[in-house]
């Protein structure tokens, strides 16, 4: 997907870019911080309550982004004994980055009534922009463990599923990294990953931007 935009347009590649960067950022930085404000300092002692990006973004998770346009950032560290709140302490830190992806499309939708925003280059990196969080806020919530929506939704399943979710944990990340790797094999709309991150684009409607990159 990279790859192809960049042919086209070299200007939407480095918006692209730019998009992941700030989401990946704000994603793990709103992590460290709802963990501080919910009393676990451990992202905080480890310098990860920042929006500098040398703190949250990774070596091999950023070179994946420029070969592949799928990457990710350094996993926010979390002591969830630590955390107020019970039950629900985890799961706001876990929905916080998300969250955040999602605050970011909205501020997005914001600039977007802007006449500054209407045209050029500034509407193509606001669109990217909008874009790619929206992507990284359903993916992000895809309840398949390391995501954050297992740790979101799994709190609250019955102990009947306790089996379920034992598996999940084991063998969600295997069945994430198939997920992303049908993406390439499978063309369009038949890729699984495809269809659930579809659902990208009535939000970015629903706010009023358009439903894709403009190139």
């Amino acid at each position: 997907m990279f790859v192809s935009v960049f042919e086209q347009s070299p200007a939407a590649a480095v918006a692209i870019l730019l998009g992941f960067a700030l989401g990946i950022v704000l994603h793990e930085a709103a992590h460290a911080w709802t963990a501080l404000m919910l009393g676990d300092d451990t992202a905080y002692r480890q310098g990860r309550v920042t929006l500098n990006p040398a703190a949250h973004l990774d070596l091999l998770g950023s070179f994946m982004l420029l070969i592949a346009g799928f990457g990710w950032g350094k996993p926010t560290p979390v002591s969830p004994w630590k955390l107020r709140g019970g039950v629900f302490g985890p799961v706001a830190v876990a929905f916080a980055g998300p969250a955040s992806n999602l605050l970011i499309v909205i501020v997005c939708a914001a600039l977007y009534r802007l006449p500054t925003f209407h045209s050029g280059y500034p509407v193509l990196i606001l669109v990217s922009v909008a874009f790619v969080n929206a992507l990284l806020f359903v993916f992000n919530l895809i309840p398949i463990p390391p995501l954050d929506g297992a740790k979101v939704i799994f709190p609250f399943l019955p102990r009947s599923l306790s089996g379920f979710v034992a598996f999940m944990n084991q063998y969600g990340p295997m069945i994430l990294l198939g997920l992303v790797l049908l993406t390439w094999v499978l063309p369009g709309f038949f890729s699984p990953l495809s269809i659930i991150l579809s659902f990208s684009q009535p939000i970015l409607t629903l706010l009023g931007l358009p439903p894709g990159i403009v190139i």
